[in-house]
Formats: structure tokens, C-alpha cells, sequence
């Protein structure tokens, strides 16, 4: 193993849990996944924070609705709050359409800054939404932080299942504990009919968690109403009672609630493929 693996990963002051969401590959969902979660977690009672690691490619402003600019405190930052999430992204420091230039050296630090000087609080979560990929800054984070268990969030197609399981392989490589698989896009309800199309394929998601041990978080629509949700500002997750749109990302935050008391006292077997 690489020495910079076995380094000591310090924890976040304040948060009890860190979530990594990731993906081998970009086009998944994996930020609409990051984002209806937190809420979801919010909405089940939890505290929660939202990282917005994708410095690149910053969605979670839009998806949450605010681009307020954050304020110092003491020589730290505070967090946006929106939906009763705790919020930091890139987006919030470089709004608008003016794309980012910065390498190596300073992704690291500008994620360093995010996790150890925002005024986070007391958080029973704090989710962190990767860039897609296995690159620089999913590893830098991963490798200096220490996280309570990572998602993987794919779609049914070949290609989509490929990548996901390099992401798996990727978190247990440095020693992050895999909470399970979420299939994303995992089948679209045809408007009149009612008739289920699985445009994607069917059960790959489900398959490929078997087959590396790992659990399987479960399945999620491809909803035009979450699409508009993110567009919007408005993501379904902050919708009042038992909507039926919203419902698959509550049982989501359940399922990870008990996953990560599952690893508390327990941590699944991963095989690593070649």
C-alpha cells in the first residue's frame, strides 16, 4: 500500500460521521443523490452538513437553491444553511460561468480549508459530494480525512457498473468502509400507462453489489419531478408529507442511518478485482 495511506486520518471537530458520495464516472446523478440525501437525513431529525467537493463543476448551489456568499468568523468560515442543511461549494466563492484553473497543489488546500476551517458545528452528518472519478481531489480528501463510510452511486448500464466498481475498489484501497450501492436512473415510469421502462438495463446495480460485497442502498427512479427539483432550487426532498416522489430518497437516508450504525460496530468484506 502506498505510505501516504497508512497516515493517520484526523477527524472533523464536531461531526460524528463523514459520508463520501462518489461515482467512477460523471452523468450518474451522484449530486442530486448528495443533495435530496442530506435533506432526507435533516428531515429523519439528524444535523447535517453538505460539502460541495466538486471544485470543478459546483452544482449544489443551483440544486439547493441559494448563491449566498459565505462570511468569515474568527478566521473561519460559516457555512450557507438552506432546507436545514449546512452548506459549503466552491460555487459559493466562484459563482456564474467562470471556469476554475487551479491544479494540484491548491485543490488540495482550498479542501483542506473546507473541511477544517468552516464553522461545521455540531453535525450528526456531514455528506460530501466527490467530483466524479478517482482523481486528485477525491483522494486527497480521503486519504488526509477520516471517513465514516463511503456511496457509490451508479446507473444499470454496463459502462455506468464498470466505473462504479473502480470507485469501489478506489475507497477500499484506502481504507474507507463502503456503506453499499445506490443505483441511480435504475428505471423510468411511463407517463398514462404507468408501464415501467428500464432504459438503462435492469438490476446491474444490485448484481455488481452482490458480486463485490457490498450492500445495496436500493434503487432510484428516473423522475422528471427530481430533475425539476434540482433545476429549480427545489429539490422533492423538501416537499411536506408523504410525497411519493420524495419517498425513495427517505427510505435512502434510513437505509444509510442504519448502515452507519451497522459499521460502528462492524465493517462489510470487500473483495478488491483486478
Amino acid at each position: 500500500m502506498h505510505p501516504q495511506q497508512e497516515l493517520p486520518k484526523a477527524p472533523i471537530a464536531g461531526v460524528k460521521n463523514l459520508v463520501a458520495v462518489g461515482s467512477g464516472k460523471g452523468g450518474v446523478g451522484k449530486t442530486t443523490v448528495s443533495v435530496n440525501l442530506s435533506i432526507a437525513l435533516a428531515r429523519l431529525g439528524r444535523k447535517v452538513g453538505l460539502l460541495d467537493a466538486d471544485v470543478y463543476g459546483p452544482n449544489v448551489p443551483t440544486m439547493m437553491g441559494t448563491r449566498e456568499t459565505p462570511m468569515g468568523q474568527a478566521e473561519r468560515i460559516r457555512p450557507i444553511e438552506k432546507y436545514g442543511v449546512k452548506l459549503m461549494s466552491m460555487g459559493f466563492l466562484n459563482p456564474g460561468d467562470k471556469p476554475l484553473v487551479w491544479r494540484g497543489p491548491m485543490l488540495h488546500n482550498i479542501i483542506q480549508q473546507f473541511l477544517r476551517n468552516v464553522e461545521w458545528g455540531e453535525l450528526d452528518y456531514l455528506i460530501i459530494d466527490l467530483p466524479p472519478g478517482t482523481g486528485d481531489v477525491s483522494l486527497s480528501l480521503v486519504q488526509n480525512a477520516l471517513i465514516s463510510g463511503a456511496i457509490v452511486v451508479t446507473t444499470p448500464s454496463d459502462v455506468s457498473l464498470e466505473d462504479a466498481r473502480k470507485a469501489v475498489n478506489m475507497f477500499v484501497q484506502v481504507r474507507v468502509p463502503i456503506l453499499g450501492m445506490v443505483e441511480n436512473m435504475s428505471y423510468l415510469i411511463a407517463p398514462g400507462s404507468g408501464e415501467r421502462i428500464d432504459v438503462f438495463g435492469q438490476g446491474g446495480g444490485k448484481k455488481t453489489a452482490e458480486h463485490m460485497n457490498i450492500p445495496f442502498l436500493g434503487e432510484l427512479a428516473l423522475d422528471p419531478d427530481v430533475r425539476i427539483g434540482g433545476d429549480s432550487g427545489q429539490p422533492v426532498t423538501t416537499r411536506a408529507g408523504e410525497d411519493t416522489h420524495a419517498a425513495p430518497f427517505l427510505a435512502l437516508a434510513k437505509r444509510v442511518d442504519q448502515a452507519v450504525g451497522a459499521l460502528k460496530q462492524t465493517g462489510p468484506t470487500v473483495t478488491i478485482e483486478d
